[in-house]
């Protein structure tokens, strides 16, 4: 008979699978290590078990142990798979930024999960780098893993993933492209390739947010490269110590928007459903089609599966509220098509200032038309009661027709967004779309900005 003997005996040797749509306008063979074959969805599973088996053979990790590590997801699944197996707890320190999906999945195989804030620098005692140490140093038992510079992670693939891409190529590889975070698994595959063939090109994929690409260029740590970005996976506001920059030939950036927008074609057009670091890779290598020729072969990594992102990239409104969902806005009636049915906020010229600054807090908006049994009459908005405040405190007891402004324009559904655009000056923040139906709809400046492709 022919089975594994537990879960992860199944990890690796996971197929290379040939692109075609979304890459045809490479001319070149390219190939994509699909590694959500893993048993955990993810490329991690494999430097999971390595680093743990590392750690048990020197005697760092001992038996009944609590294992503790930052991760932005995948770690921590291969992580929680080899716990399960081998009898250990595990506590995963992550970010908010990361997916509800991924915080799901690691409580559902057992992870304690403790959640810190993205926008903090790497020092700051709420970071997730910071807790993961502190909590080590606080549970009995512990060990902390390190992947960043834990030298195991690019062991692993030294020893496994540089060799299966080795022999699936035939040895013909000649360049591999795959996303960089922690540093393992490009040093790992790209040392083990360079040894093969020392003229096999190693690209890395970052993000805008992150070190990587000008310290590799100038060797300069330049803190004004870091800033918060929405791309899971890739990029870092660190050096790991697994990052071995001698190996690699160059970097190229890509853009949160590019990211996720390649991430759901790659699931449209090739029927392959992975994460978010997918779709920099495949942008990122379109980028790069000019060094590839036609007798190359391309190998480029998919690091985890989509089911991670369904709230996410793979999420319209998501899509949409970031300005990332490829759409053809050009009228008025497309920037209110999604939220058309919604009720507009108004305020009668006999009410109350203090009336009008409830609403806004309750509903969450700056602007509010005011009107009469006439119709529209006047508006207020922030900037006006902030103004009539200053001049006067008692200004909350006053009726709304004595501190409003103008009426906003109104325009029709089919009016261009250029012509819209126009209407919104330093006096005017917004503008009224007639739905011809008796009833008005409202766009500030704040959703032309969110129509902008």
């Amino acid at each position: 008979m022919d089975f594994s003997k537990n879960i992860l005996e199944t990890i690796g040797n996971t197929p290379l699978v040939k692109l075609n749509k979304i890459v045809a306008e490479i001319d070149a063979l390219v190939l994509a290590k699909v590694e959500t074959f893993n048993p955990g969805n993810s490329v991690k599973d494999r430097m999971a078990v390595k680093m743990i088996e590392d750690a048990e053979a020197d005697g760092r990790l001992k038996p009944g142990g609590t294992i503790i590590e930052g991760t932005s997801g995948n770690t921590g699944m291969g992580l929680a798979l080899v716990a399960i197996i081998k009898g250990y707890k595990l506590i995963c320190v992550i970010s908010d930024k990361q997916s509800k999906e991924k915080m799901d999945i690691l409580r559902a195989v057992g992870a304690k999960v403790v959640v810190c804030p993205t926008d903090v620098e790497p020092t700051d005692p709420r970071s997730y780098y910071s807790v993961s140490k502190r909590l080590a140093e606080e549970t009995p038992n512990s060990w902390y893993v390190n992947q960043y510079d834990n030298l195991s992670n690019s062991l692993a693939h030294y020893e496994q993933t540089g060799p299966e891409i080795w022999k699936q190529t035939d040895g013909k590889i000649t360049h591999f492209v795959v996303g960089v975070g922690t540093g393992g698994t490009i040093s790992g595959v790209g040392k083990y390739l360079k040894e093969k063939n020392p003229n096999i090109k190693i690209w890395g994929i970052d993000t805008y947010g992150s070190v990587f690409k000008k310290y590799h260029e100038t060797g300069v740590f330049d803190e004004n490269e870091i800033y918060s970005y929405i791309t899971e996976g890739i990029g870092e506001d660190i050096l790991p110590k697994n990052v071995d920059f001698s190996l690699i030939d160059g970097f190229t950036k890509v853009t949160d928007k590019d990211a996720a927008v390649y991430t759901r074609k790659i699931a449209m057009e090739e029927a392959i459903f992975v994460g978010n670091s997918a779709g920099a890779c495949i942008k990122g290598l379109l980028q790069l089609k000019e060094h590839f020729k036609p007798e190359d072969v391309v190998v480029v990594l998919f690091h985890d599966s989509g089911s991670r992102y369904v709230g996410k990239m793979f999420n319209d409104d998501w899509m949409r509220e970031r300005g990332f969902l490829e759409e053809n806005v050009t009228k008025a009636e497309d920037v209110i098509k999604d939220h058309i049915d919604k009720e507009l906020i108004v305020v009668r010229t006999e009410e109350l200032v203090s009336h009008a600054i409830e609403r806004m807090r309750k509903y969450k908006i700056s602007q509010i038309p005011v009107v009469d049994i006439n119709g529209f009459v006047g508006s207020v908005d922030e900037t006006d009661l902030f103004r009539s405040y200053v001049a006067d405190k008692n200004v909350a007891e006053k009726p709304i027709k004595e501190v409003m402004g103008k009426p906003f324009p109104i325009v029709k559904l089919g009016t261009t967004i250029e012509e819209v655009s126009k209407l919104f000056t330093k006096e005017n923040d917004a503008v009224l779309v007639d739905l011809e139906n008796g009833k008005h709809h409202i766009i500030t400046k704040y959703d032309i900005i969110g129509s902008i492709k």
